[in-house]
């Protein structure tokens, strides 16, 4: 496991890079379908990495708390040397109700990683809608607990989400999230 600290090549304001997945439920996405929402957290996550698995209680939260907010997890990792990412792993954490985001989709090719900038799991993007587009709001860390077994004392994004949803300033700083690297088909 590699530590690594997410540097996106998306800047605030930027459109959402467009993405055609297939979801744990059987289901394919797009930006599109998420058009209902105000807001649009696109979350590069696996099920392996301690990092990320920490945080799944939170983006379930995130999920169920929020109305106006999708929540997207995507996992872009090489599942064949990481069987646990595999897109079967992926559909029986959501059959037995452990993934409960508003859609949890597979980037095999990892196009849509490298079109976010994304380089570890989790990295989390907070979207807000512009008219029939997602424009990026705010790129940081899920919450203040930085190794898997520390209990988070601020949940940043939750008060990220919640002053979008509301019309007002972010009063975060954004801060780089840290997690395990994605697992890259060629490295």
């Amino acid at each position: 496991m590699v530590l690594v600290e997410s540097d996106s090549k998306l800047s605030r304001g930027d459109e959402a890079p467009a993405f055609e997945l297939p979801g744990a439920d059987g289901e394919t996405y797009g930006l599109s379908d998420f058009a209902a929402y105000d807001a649009l957290l696109v979350v590069f996550t696996c099920n392996h990495c301690p990092y990320a698995e920490a945080k799944v209680d939170e983006l379930n939260h995130l999920s169920e708390a929020y109305d106006d907010l999708a929540v997207v997890g995507i996992n872009p990792n090489d599942a064949e040397e990481y069987p646990d990412d595999s897109f079967e792993r992926m559909k029986e954490r959501v059959e037995d109700d452990e993934i409960r985001f508003t859609a949890y989709l597979r980037d095999e090719s990892q196009d849509v990683a490298r079109e976010y900038g994304a380089v570890c799991t989790p990295d989390p993007y907070l979207f807000e809608r512009d008219g029939d587009a997602f424009r990026l709001a705010f790129h940081s860390r899920i919450d203040d607990a930085m190794n898997p077994d520390d209990d988070p004392e601020r949940y940043e994004m939750r008060e990220a989400v919640e002053a979008l949803l509301a019309g007002e300033e972010i009063p975060v700083e954004a801060t780089p999230s840290q997690g395990c690297s994605i697992k890259w088909l060629d490295d």
